[in-house]
Formats: C-alpha cells, structure tokens, sequence
C-alpha cells in the first residue's frame, strides 16, 4: 500500500519524467524548426529539413499535452499559479506552437519563394520562442514568483511579463535555446546526408560547447547571485495541502544545499555538462546516434538538475515566501494521486511504446530524391 507522502515523490518523479520525454522527443522538432533559416541554405533543403520531423511531430505533442494535464490533475495550486501568473509568456507561447501545423500544411502549398520564406520565419518563431520562454519560465522558478493566497486559497499575481525577464531567467532561457537548438541539429545528422548533414554536424559542435557554456554559467550565477529558499518550520508530508501552514526563509547558497544533503545529486549537473562536450566529440567525428544519446542526456541532466536544485520547492513565492508551493502542500487528494497513477502504470508504458514504434517504422534518412515520390510528404 502506498502512502501519501509516497505518492506525492511519485507524481513529482513522473512530472520530471514527462518533462525530460517532451523535451527529448518535441526538442528536436523545435530544435528543427528554428534551424530553417541557418541551416537549410534551399528550398529543397529545408523540404527536407520538414520532413525529417514531419511523421513525429504532433505525435511528440502528446508529451507536452499530457505534461499539462497531470500537472493539472497531480498539482491543481501550481497550475492555476502558474497559468495566471504566466499568461502572456503561454499564450505568445501557444500562438508560436500553432505556427508549426500550419507552417508544415500550408508551406508547399504554392511555389511562390516569397510566400514559402514567410512560412519558413513562421516555424523559425514556432521553434525559438517556445523553447525561449520554457527556458526563462524555469529561471524565474529559482528567483521566486510574485503571488500569494488570501485565507480562500485564491491566488494574486503582482508581475508583469516584463518582470519575468531578468539577466538570471534570459541566461536560463539561452540555456534552453541551445540544448533544444542542438538537439535539432542531431536528429538532422542522423535523418539527412551530404552537405545538409555536414552543415548540422558544424553546427551541433558550436551549439553543444554553447550548451555547455551557459549551463554552467547558469551554475555559477545561481551559487553565488540569486538567493534561494529554505523550509523553516516543521512541515507534515501527509497532511492535506495548504501552502500557508509553513515558514520560509530565503538564504544566500540555499538552492545548493541539497548537494550538500544528497550528494548523489550532483550527477546530475555532471551529466548536463558531460553530455554536452561528449555531444559536441561525437558530432566532429561524424557518430550521429552517440551524438543524438549524449544530446538527450544532456537534456535530462539539464532538467534533473533544476529539479534537485529546488526539491521540495515546485513554484516559490518571491511576494510571501511562506505562501511557496512545494510537493508536499500543493498536491492534490491521497485518491487523486492514487487513481492517476494507476491510470499512469497503464497508458505511459502504452505511450512510451507507440512512440518508440513509430520511431522504428519511420527510420532511415530523408533526401532531396524523397520529395517528389510521395503525395504525403511536405
């Protein structure tokens, strides 16, 4: 049987799970799109290019959707904190992402080459900005968000979405650029060839140590120029949520003590950093699939680190400190987590192998020969 506070590091593990497998799988079709314009030097080129992501990409679209959902259902306070005080940056969000379908319907359509580069800067921004404001969303969860409950538990934002754009969340936000960009620029390696391929693999190389660069530029920053948040007050993990029954306080170095207390976590920095450099050998040596292997671990590592840096803390409040969602109050009922993680044992497995299979089914490299044999093709 198991507990309560069990379910709640359950959900909070498979949160991270769905997050790393959106990121790893809609990473590269981003990745892609906003790479368009720099890598694909023709028309043909960036045909290619399309349709190299073209049989995934809204299948990857479940990840993202389905991340949205369990955050809803898992973590009802963080959903409706997050999507109030986040608005703008989802809803420019979600208008970038619906440039995508249309780009790739809509783009072959006419062979006019003003009305196709139009097309191609409108999946460039559906592929930079996303991956632009995930970038900044996160480093803005380090520096706290400016909400806070009323004794109903309703929550009030005080920013702006200029607010969210300080020097710590846009150095967050190149970091998510480059790894997203570079993760692109893999699965280019392994799905074209010729001067296509050549011209990713250069660029994967630039775009992995850059990768490298920020993330532990972002490190040092946070160690030493953003004040973390610590639980100050005895907290009951298996008490019913309610964010406002516990003390915190905010102290220099605090997003790095969990290193210091579980010093197995620092694997993950590690391999965000050692994911990178062994992303950007294997690219030089033309080895595509440890290239695309050390990108998503990248990717993970990346990820995982955020997560351990701020465990238990989901969205801190930078208004009330006290008022900061962690785990173990913003969580939703004991049944709740219980019913969707049986649902959860049942259908992620089933997602999880569809995917692979349609990886499976639609290997092998796209070239510019392709194009013109199917009617099904962008």
């Amino acid at each position: 049987m198991i507990d309560y506070e069990s379910l709640r590091i359950i959900w909070w593990v498979l949160i991270g799970v769905l997050l790393i497998g959106f990121a790893v799988t809609d990473g590269f079709d981003l990745g892609v799109g906003a790479l368009l314009t720099l890598v694909g030097r023709t028309d043909q080129e960036r045909r290619v290019m399309i349709n190299t992501i073209g049989p995934h990409w809204d299948g990857n679209q479940v990840w993202f959707i389905t991340a949205g959902g369990a955050i809803f259902a898992a973590w009802p306070l963080i959903y409706a904190a997050a999507f109030s005080g986040f608005y703008v940056a989802l809803a420019l969000t979600l208008i970038a992402l619906w440039m995508r379908p249309l780009g790739f319907d809509y783009r072959s359509k006419l062979t006019n080459p003003t009305w196709r580069k139009s097309w191609d800067w409108a999946l460039f921004a559906g592929g930079l900005i996303p991956a632009l404001i995930f970038g900044v969303a996160f480093g803005n969860l380090f520096l706290g968000v400016p909400f806070e409950y009323d004794n109903m538990l309703k929550p009030t934002y005080s920013g702006n979405f200029f607010g969210l754009l300080t020097p710590f969340a846009i150095l967050s936000g190149l970091v998510s650029v480059a790894m997203l960009l570079n993760h692109g620029s893999v699965w280019l390696q392994l799905k074209t060839d010729g001067k296509l391929q050549n011209r990713a693999r250069s660029v994967s190389v630039v775009l992995s140590l850059l990768t490298a660069a920020f993330f532990a530029l972002a490190g040092i920053y946070l160690a030493f120029g953003v004040d973390g948040y610590v639980i100050t007050s005895e907290i009951d993990t298996f008490a019913t949520s309610n964010p406002m029954t516990k003390e915190v306080a905010i102290e220099s170095g605090a997003w790095l003590q969990n290193y210091v207390k579980y010093p197995w976590m620092i694997i993950a920095p590690v391999l965000g950093i050692a994911g990178a450099l062994a992303c950007a050998a294997f690219s030089k040596v033309n080895r595509s699939g440890f290239a695309f292997v050390a990108s998503a671990l990248t990717i993970a590592g990346i990820i995982l680190t955020a997560g351990f840096s701020m465990f238990p803390f989901l969205m801190p409040s930078s208004t009330v400190p006290g008022a900061s969602l962690t785990l173990w109050d913003a969580s939703s009922s004991f049944l709740t987590l219980k019913v969707m993680f049986v649902v959860a044992c049942i259908l992620v497995p089933v997602v999880l192998s569809y995917t692979a299979y349609g990886f499976y089914v639609m290997h092998g490299r796209i070239k510019e020969a392709d194009l013109n044999q199917s009617h099904t093709i962008y």
